[in-house]
């Protein structure tokens, strides 16, 4: 694909100027552009690979990663109806996958990282306009990690966690409702049994608790006393 043919379409798919997320997706683009390849083509896998490695770096990048990546997967089908993006973005996803457990005792913040990241595409990366079934297990077993025992003892994976399932929890229940039971068994267990919980982590369990039991959705009442006790 030509690099300027590229930039034209993911400009028409995101306007650049009135939307900063698609302006940092060019810049990373242009950082993929500038690696040793074809002068004239853009490697796509390496484009995946400069995201994925700057998600696993950059907490606020995570964040906005899957939005970034949306635009390139739209940018690509508009242009000659492609997935090398999606294929070589999911392949990279898997390896992290793999080693997931590793990255958290190497780096609490890589791994939250990763979660976020992972949590983000399946958010926005759809398959006719349904979540990608390639994603829901890994989504969930991430999600299973951070439920257990010694991560419920650390407050940034306890607000990684309550954060993700604020956001898509519930496309995973639709997606697996049983695995959904088997992760709040675990999250209603640490909150109810769990010695040596800080009172910042039984807050965000009970909110997340009272969170899916609304329908994924707290009623203002619940909203205006979490969010005082938060910011008390």
């Amino acid at each position: 694909m030509q690099p300027c043919r590229f930039r034209a379409l993911l400009s028409n798919v995101v306007p650049i100027e009135r939307d900063p997320v698609a302006s940092v997706s060019v810049a990373v683009f242009g950082l993929a552009l500038s690696l040793p390849s074809e002068p004239s083509t853009v490697d796509l896998e390496k484009v995946s690979n400069v995201i994925v490695d700057q998600s696993l770096k950059d907490q606020v990048f995570s964040k906005e990663a899957g939005r970034i990546c949306y635009t390139i997967v739209q940018a690509e089908a508009k242009h000659n109806n492609g997935n090398v993006f999606r294929r070589n973005l999911l392949n990279r996803l898997q390896l992290e996958f793999v080693a997931r457990e590793d990255t958290r005792l190497r780096s609490l913040q890589e791994w939250v990282c990763f979660v976020t990241f992972i949590c983000n595409v399946f958010d926005y990366l759809k398959v006719n306009n349904m979540p990608m079934v390639a994603l829901v297990h890994p989504v969930f077993d991430c999600l299973l990690r951070l439920a257990q025992p010694d991560s419920l003892n650390n407050e940034e994976e306890v607000d990684c966690l309550v954060l993700q399932l604020h956001r898509i929890g519930d496309q995973l229940e639709k997606m697996d409702g049983q695995k959904m039971d088997e992760l709040f068994y675990l999250l209603r267990d640490g909150f109810l049994l769990q010695e040596g919980l800080s009172s910042m982590a039984r807050l965000l369990l009970l909110e997340i608790l009272e969170f899916r039991a609304g329908g994924w959705m707290l009623s203002d009442t619940a909203q205006k006393y979490y969010y005082s006790e938060v910011t008390d």
